[in-house]
């Protein structure tokens, strides 16, 4: 009998709290975490985090570069992983970011050099730790029963139950079109519109000013890196919670967008 693959975990009910592109921020995400009712306590560059009674906190992915506290948000990660109070999906920054751990050469743009220079200061144990952390990390999780799905950058209706390179591209980096805008990004075509409302999918990957929510898909990335806010969905009560950003840690290459519509 073959196992489950790591992105089947529809045996979860939650509650769950589903946290944003979090993007090297760890003020901001122990803010939020802290507003969401999760104790969080340093010991060193020791980190414990206590969640409420029966929530599990999930990440969109993202949680590396342009931040200026890279480590910390993977050591907040790691250690909830650890004690099982945490899961993650995997970001495009964080293929990246993964990438270079495994010593690739890869273009540092985008903030990954902010990653790399922060992360010198980091002994090898730690290297190590962040390689295997990465490594373990699903293109999406199907929870509750596949009432809900977290992945980065979406996922169609008909891609649940797969993880083929196809379904891999698009939830790390969307519906791309092969263009590329006046800034430089890729083309994206909006495939939350087309939607039929179920199951729930949460992501993030494309900031906006506020949550995106369209069709019972909801964008929670509300570009704390960039001067805006770190937002959680709470499931399944719906409810959203957000921190404002300290301060812009990242200028972006281009206008937030509405892409509600």
């Amino acid at each position: 009998m073959s196992s489950r693959p790591s992105f089947d975990r529809r045996e979860l009910a939650g509650p769950f709290d589903i946290v944003g592109d979090v993007h090297g921020c760890a003020d901001e995400l122990e803010l939020l975490l802290e507003k969401l009712g999760y104790d969080v306590a340093w010991d060193g560059d020791q980190v414990s985090v206590t969640p409420p009674a029966g929530r599990t906190l999930v990440f969109v992915g993202d949680l590396t570069d342009r931040g200026p506290r890279t480590p910390d948000v993977l050591r907040i990660a790691m250690a909830m992983r650890e004690d099982g109070t945490a899961l993650c999906v995997e970001g495009n920054h964080d293929n990246k970011f993964a990438r270079w751990l495994n010593g690739a050469n890869v273009k540092t743009a985008h903030g990954l050099q902010m990653s790399i220079d922060q992360m010198a200061a980091e002994d090898p144990a730690f290297h190590a730790r962040a390689r295997k952390y990465f490594a373990g990390l699903p293109p999406y999780l199907w929870l509750d029963g596949g009432r809900l799905v977290v992945v980065h950058a979406g996922l169609k209706k008909e891609m649940l139950g797969r993880s083929d390179g196809k379904v891999r591209s698009f939830a790390l980096y969307g519906d791309t079109t092969g263009e590329t805008d006046g800034f430089g990004f890729p083309v994206r075509r909006n495939w939350a519109l087309e939607h039929d409302g179920e199951p729930a999918i949460v992501y993030g990957h494309v900031a906006a000013p506020d949550v995106q929510a369209v069709n019972n898909t909801w964008c929670i990335d509300t570009g704390c890196c960039f001067g805006g806010a770190l937002t959680a969905l709470r499931w399944p009560e719906k409810e959203l919670v957000s921190v404002p950003a300290a301060r812009v840690h990242y200028s972006p290459n281009r206008p937030l967008v509405d892409r509600t519509r």
